[in-house]
């Protein structure tokens, strides 16, 4: 097993039990949900890691045209849908405690699901086309065009309006509230290690993939 995969499993263990039985500062609203950002928070960063490297190879097949760069852009991208689904579901069950429901017009909230029905637009479109060179080419201009947005939609447009959302709309940030010295010891390990897991489990994918010749 590679050291980077020992080390995702390893933070991970770490901050799934730490995240539970560390102390973790009492605040207005929040209390003991304030927990949740160990889970729920990674969640979004690996999503963006992810398809950030579905980006990546997006470009690289625009430059160099080897299909393989379009596989695992596809990849990336499912797993990616993976980890805003469990964003989302997180998500929503500490909006129903701190907020008093699961879905709020909030616009962080309204512009996660537009992004994920963006990239469900980029999972039809390549299975809408059947030769393999134009579907890659069209699938990696959409996934340019759609990183982008996605960033747009969650980190500048919530910004810039009212938000629930800590740090958005005003609000402050976590580092800015009683996010203490024993809570970053477990939120960074937290990120890095789904992170980690998340570039894992896609490429379990891309191999067995590989080994049933599954078109991507």
């Amino acid at each position: 097993m590679k050291p980077w995969k020992i080390i995702g499993l390893a933070l991970l263990g770490y901050s799934i039990v730490a995240g539970l039985l560390t102390e973790v500062p009492r605040l207005p609203v929040l209390n003991e949900t304030i927990r949740n950002l160990y889970y729920h928070v990674p969640m979004w960063f690996t999503m963006i890691a992810l398809l950030g490297g579905s980006l990546v190879h997006s470009i690289k097949y625009l430059r160099h045209g080897d299909l393989s760069h379009d596989h695992r852009a596809s990849q990336h991208a499912t797993v990616a849908m993976l980890f805003a689904v469990l964003g989302l579901l997180t998500g929503m069950v500490w909006a129903k405690f701190t907020w008093g429901a699961f879905w709020t017009n909030d616009p962080k909230l309204n512009g996660t699901a537009v992004s994920m029905l963006i990239y469900a637009a980029y999972f039809v479109l390549r299975s809408s086309v059947d030769d393999a060179k134009k579907r890659a080419t069209l699938a990696a201009v959409y996934n340019i065009f759609s990183f982008v947005l996605m960033i747009v939609f969650i980190g500048v447009l919530p910004r810039l309006t009212d938000s629930l959302h800590p740090g958005n709309g005003g609000n402050p940030a976590f580092s800015n509230y009683d996010l203490d010295s024993n809570m970053r010891r477990v939120f960074y390990p937290a990120v890095f290690g789904w992170i980690l897991i998340g570039f894992w489990i896609t490429e379990l994918r891309r191999r067995i993939a590989g080994l049933t010749n599954q078109p991507s």
